[in-house]
């Protein structure tokens, strides 16, 4: 499956020890009597609304990045399919690199600090794209220098989230945060690509890109003011760092189901850095869309992921949390499949742009179900002190493989052509989808762990 956007853990006896001035936080003990209290929801839970507003400007800049750097690249900078792949390859090659390390050393930090020391990074970073580009300066080279070094912010951004909400929220909240936090990120692509090519008609790129510098810095004064303490392990326990990172991994190989939703979501990732690589190109060049309306499929499309983010919860009652994975996973591949379709289908009259938002909306819809399942069981089923590890592993399998999909998309683009590399990542979208559809996860309602 795609990137999944959130991910963290625990049972009640291993969550970690936490001390806050909030009052009344959701997921606190019943009070005494025959009848308990019934659970509030987190948004009566102020570190959590701290947190959630802070995701959401760090989203919303996220998605006007992810749209305007693109377009700069190939209306500005006239990139070729082989720079976009390396591009793209940049944007998470930091995930192959530092993956692993990432996670022990988070471990062994206070989370709220890295997500605020990643955020001010990020806003720096995107900062000097601007300066140069106003001043003429720009290049493929330095977008690639940049795209390194906030992917190296953010491995460390979203280890230390997806192991900071369970000692939040609590084990009994693990979902509805996880869904509230997939529901902002899915409205941030719906209305963040529209607001931007909307804004692209009036203003020039770069000036887009500087509004994301502020929201960068709004998320990090947001979860700034996040009240609870984190207690770290003590240094003299502190074992080698080979040691916690291996510990990390054979937890996460050891399990058998973990192994299975490891190999679709990085299978399905690897395809989806293929086609990533491509995709601006197709839409702007083969297709012949504009920017505006590249903006709009964007946002047409991410509304399948805002109602699967609100969904998620009930489909996973309805039908099982072990059940609804493999059923999201099968649903992916022919929405993946209209994105090569829109040429074909355009010539019979079906607008291109009607294609590929009914495509996206499918299959962002079954990208976030698939994600809120499987995140949540893993954030129940790891301990906590190997919450940051476990993530980190997962990470490293499943984003590593993306900066390699971009490369491999670049050089197929200039190989092939770039609808037939479309079609090459929709057909590994559709092998991603096996490890999960043959496993008992369709005779399981509960994944517990």
């Amino acid at each position: 499956m795609a990137p999944d956007a959130t991910d963290p853990a625990t049972t009640e006896s291993t969550a970690p020890r936490t001390s806050t001035t909030d009052t009344d936080p959701a997921g606190s003990d019943a009070p005494t009597g025959t009848q308990p209290r019934p659970r509030r929801s987190l948004v009566h839970h102020a570190d959590f609304r701290r947190l959630w507003v802070g995701d959401t400007f760090g989203q919303f800049g996220a998605q006007l990045t992810g749209l305007a750097i693109p377009i700069f690249a190939v209306q500005t900078l006239d990139a070729t399919a082989w720079q976009m792949g390396t591009l793209n390859a940049a944007e998470t090659a930091a995930f192959l690199v530092i993956g692993l390390p990432a996670g022990a050393w988070v471990d062994r930090m206070r989370k709220r600090r890295t997500l605020i020391t990643a955020d001010l990074v990020r806003a720096a970073l995107l900062t000097v794209v601007v300066v140069t580009a106003l001043t003429g300066h720009a290049s493929m080279p330095l977008l690639y220098v940049a795209a390194l070094a906030m992917s190296a912010a953010t491995v460390f951004f979203d280890v230390a989230y997806q192991s900071y909400l369970p000692g939040l929220v609590g084990p009994e909240h693990l979902v509805e945060g996880n869904s509230k936090l997939q529901a902002t990120q899915s409205v941030a692509q719906v209305a963040a690509p529209a607001l931007g090519g909307v804004l692209l008609r009036v203003i020039a790129t770069p000036a887009l890109i500087l509004g994301t510098v502020g929201t960068y810095l709004v998320s990090a004064f947001a979860v700034g003011r996040i009240r609870m303490t984190e207690e770290l392990p003590p240094r003299e326990q502190r074992r080698p760092l080979r040691t916690e990172i291996a510990e990390g991994m054979r937890f996460v190989l050891g399990h058998p189901l973990l192994r299975r939703i490891v190999a679709c979501t990085g299978i399905s990732n690897l395809s989806n850095g293929i086609g990533s690589a491509v995709l601006a190109i197709f839409i702007l060049r083969t297709l012949g869309l504009d920017e505006a309306t590249l903006g709009t499929v964007m946002s047409a499309s991410a509304i399948g992921g805002l109602v699967g983010a609100v969904a998620s919860d009930r489909l996973s009652r309805l039908l099982g949390e072990g059940r609804i994975i493999p059923l999201a996973a099968l649903a992916a591949v022919p929405a993946y499949a209209l994105t090569p379709l829109a040429a074909p289908l355009a010539e019979r009259g079906i607008p291109a742009a009607v294609t590929l938002a009914t495509g996206g909306a499918v299959f962002f819809f079954a990208v976030v179900v698939y994600n809120v399942a499987q995140v949540s069981f893993r954030q129940r089923l790891c301990p906590t002190p190997l919450l940051g590890r476990m993530n980190a592993s997962i990470r490293f399998l499943v984003w590593g493989p993306i900066p390699l999909g971009g490369l491999l998309g670049g050089w197929l683009g200039t190989r092939l052509g770039i609808a037939p590399t479309l079609w090459a990542a929709a057909a590994g979208v559709g092998l991603a989808a096996l490890p999960v559809a043959l496993s008992p996860m369709w005779r399981t309602r509960s994944l517990a762990g």
